[in-house]
């Protein structure tokens, strides 16, 4: 009798400890139905115990992986390990992003009874990360203007430090916008950048290719002192490749290629 007094003390206790946890913790059986729920729980799905207890967990918290052989909970107790990930909550009435983790619920006798699962609210987490990409991504697209200079002309003017990844972002802008205009000539213009590497070289090398084989001419303009002097000590071969001083030259270039000539009225 003593015995289960202090039994039913201790899982009083314990109870009175989760439900101080301010994020939801969730208990299943085997056959995933509930069998407790914390406060954070009910508060997040605005109900009282009695509505939630003995229900499938999918029927209250619905996710993209409930009901899937990908649903965390149905791994755990499957697969006796640990697992976490995200996913999108779906209440009924407000949808939450949430990072998830799942554990086996064991027995005295350790044999797997069922799943815990505790839930974080991210949802505030993923709309600043997102708010991060999309500042991220306008940007990459400030840094990588490839504008339109003439009909069948386009310049994109570099400045500042080049990396294999802006690299790789100007060879996507360049080669969208020459599809998009159908243009035949392309100018690239590094007069604002102070240094390059190898492997910024073999991108220029690669973009160059790139813009041939859509059947664009890639003028590259504006090499300074320096990076010359750099790209000759790397040994890099740019001799397939059409250079000019200046981007006046490039244009000047660019008529030529598009056999046009520029008369200046009296």
């Amino acid at each position: 009798m003593m015995k289960k007094m202090y039994q039913e003390a201790d899982d009083q206790l314990k109870s009175q400890i989760l439900d101080q946890i301010p994020t939801p913790v969730m208990a299943v059986n085997r056959e995933l139905k509930v069998i407790y729920m914390n406060e954070a729980g009910k508060k997040l799905l605005k109900k009282s115990a009695d509505n939630i207890i003995g229900l499938a967990c999918k029927d209250l918290i619905a996710t993209e992986q409930c009901g899937t052989e990908q649903c965390g909970m149905l791994k755990a107790i499957s697969d006796g390990k640990s697992f976490s990930g995200r996913t999108e909550i779906n209440t009924g009435e407000n949808r939450i992003q949430v990072e998830y983790s799942v554990v086996p619920l064991q027995d005295d006798s350790g044999e797997i009874i069922g799943g815990v699962e505790f839930i974080m609210d991210i949802t505030e987490r993923v709309l600043y990360e997102n708010r991060l990409k999309e500042q991220s991504h306008t940007i990459r697209e400030m840094s990588t203007p490839t504008i339109k200079l003439w009909e069948g002309v386009l310049v994109l003017p570099v400045v500042g430090v080049v990396d294999s990844l802006r690299a790789q972002h100007m060879m996507e802008s360049m080669l969208n916008k020459i599809a998009e205009t159908y243009s035949k000539v392309i100018i690239l213009d590094i007069h604002g950048v102070a240094a390059v590497d190898t492997a910024v070289a073999n991108h220029l090398i690669k973009i160059t290719k790139a813009t041939k084989l859509m059947g664009c001419e890639c003028i590259l303009s504006g090499i300074s002192p320096a990076v010359a002097q750099t790209i000759i000590q790397l040994g890099i071969d740019m001799a397939a490749i059409n250079t000019q001083a200046t981007l006046s030259d490039a244009l000047s270039e660019a008529f030529i290629i598009l056999s046009l000539e520029v008369i200046t009225k009296e």
